[in-house]
């Protein structure tokens, strides 16, 4: 260890000239300001409940927590299902991606298939200008904003066969029989 300098000396001697040493004694305490006295006053009559927040309103259905029975959830997560149609979004801008998908569900509701496999891509985030994963993050707000959601059971993410977390799976429901 090194010894102090003069001047490293005389400015520890000025720093320690203004330190007060603790004391050992217990503080006082602090004056306690008295507390209002509150009038307790029993109400007559009924006591009405207390007002609940108002609730907010939903945003609008939510596709993705549609459920499905337990059937179609088993063969899902088994992989054991074949999808009727397959649409890929590489490539494709937020426009086109809209116009597909909404194309690619009017032909699978006229065709009457179940299931329809939805490629997104995995969310990659990137660094700006260059933006990724846009199309996944709006997917589920397009669904549940299309004029296609009431024929839209559910949306599962795909097997890992089909795709795993870059795919969907999007579950139609029946076609009910037009009456000729």
């Amino acid at each position: 260890m090194r010894s102090l300098s003069p001047e490293e000396k005389e400015l520890w001697q000025l720093v320690a000239s203004t330190i007060r040493p603790l004391s050992r004694d217990q503080p006082a305490p602090l004056p306690v300001a008295e507390k209002p006295r509150e009038i307790l006053v029993k109400p007559r009559g009924r006591i009405p409940a207390p007002k609940q927040p108002p609730a907010v309103p939903a945003r609008r259905d939510s596709i993705a927590g549609r459920t499905l029975d337990g059937s179609w959830d088993k063969r899902l997560g088994a992989g054991d299902v074949a999808p009727d149609a397959v649409l890929d979004l590489h490539g494709m801008n937020l426009d086109t991606a809209w116009t597909a998908i909404d194309r690619a569900l009017e032909r699978a509701t006229m065709r009457g298939d179940r299931v329809l496999l939805l490629i997104t891509g995995h969310h990659r985030p990137g660094d700006p200008p260059v933006q990724r994963g846009r199309i996944r993050a709006a997917v589920h707000d397009w669904l549940a904003a299309s004029r296609h959601a009431p024929h839209i059971a559910a949306v599962r993410g795909a097997h890992r066969w089909h795709g795993g977390g870059g795919s969907l799976y999007l579950i139609l429901r029946r076609r009910k029989p037009t009456a000729r």
